[in-house]
């Protein structure tokens, strides 16, 4: 996929990383239309781009489709946007439970519907969703976040042999902790000596790599972690044991603690 042109949708944009995301996406050449909640930040960064800033919540069912029809047809799609869902799932409502299903995993599966029906008819485009390794790897206390995540991915590697025929590309990226910016940056969580991060930018050139190589798959983490993945899809009790080993527990208690107020 050529991004010189491209007509680019961006979830979640108003974010750390949707802002290097953002950013990226514009150096390589693409028309940016961004989309989120906080419209004073939204507004400023789309002029910066020369893009559009059109506010949306990705709760809101029937807007979902009202926000496409708005845009029109786009080239690429890149699904950011997501809740934090870590912590018990005793701890969360129903409400709760609903809105991070809603962003985490239904808008993007929606938007992907619209947006795809229209890529593949024009036999053009790409569906691009920012997602996690707790996508491949599950981790105690984050079970509603690692549904999300991992339904994710299911879906978007199902869908890539959907969307073959119609020369429609689809990715997923699989950001690990990411320092500066995010959910990880955003709760004040410590990481254990030893267990490195990557950057807001890491994602972003991630991204792009995705979208202009076509690929299914990029992770955007250390190679330990990257390995702990690995483990975790082949033999997940034994990567449930690591992740004690190395303190994944404390790690994912804190996030909890750190997303209380803000999911």
């Amino acid at each position: 996929m050529d991004l010189r042109g491209a007509k680019v949708l961006l979830t979640g944009a108003t974010g750390g990383i949707g802002q290097a995301l953002a950013l990226a996406l514009a150096a390589r050449g693409g028309d940016m239309v961004l989309t989120g909640r906080r419209t004073d930040m939204l507004e400023p960064l789309a002029e910066k781009l020369g893009g559009r800033a059109v506010p949306a919540d990705l709760t809101d069912r029937a807007g979902i489709e009202e926000l496409l029809n708005t845009i029109g047809d786009i080239d690429v799609l890149v699904a950011n946007a997501a809740l934090p869902a870590t912590g018990l799932l005793a701890d969360y409502s129903i409400d709760e439970i609903d809105r991070a299903l809603d962003v985490n995993l239904r808008a993007p599966i929606v938007m992907a519907k619209l947006a795809g029906q229209r890529m593949a008819a024009r036999r053009r485009g790409h569906l691009a969703f920012i997602s996690s390794l707790s996508g491949k790897t599950a981790s105690g206390q984050a079970s509603l976040y690692n549904a999300t995540k991992f339904g994710m991915r299911g879906f978007a590697l199902a869908l890539r042999e959907d969307m073959r025929p119609h020369q429609v590309g689809v990715s997923t990226v699989f950001p690990g902790y990411i320092r500066d910016a995010g959910m990880f940056a955003d709760s004040g969580a410590t990481l254990p000596r030893g267990i490195g991060t990557r950057s807001p930018q890491d994602v972003a050139r991630a991204t792009v790599r995705a979208i202009e190589n076509n690929l299914a798959e990029v992770d955007v983490a250390p190679l330990s972690l990257r390995l702990v993945a690995l483990v975790g899809g082949a033999a997940p009790s034994l990567a449930a044991s690591v992740q004690r080993r190395i303190g994944g527990d404390k790690i994912t208690e804190q996030l909890a603690e750190g997303q209380r107020y803000k999911r």
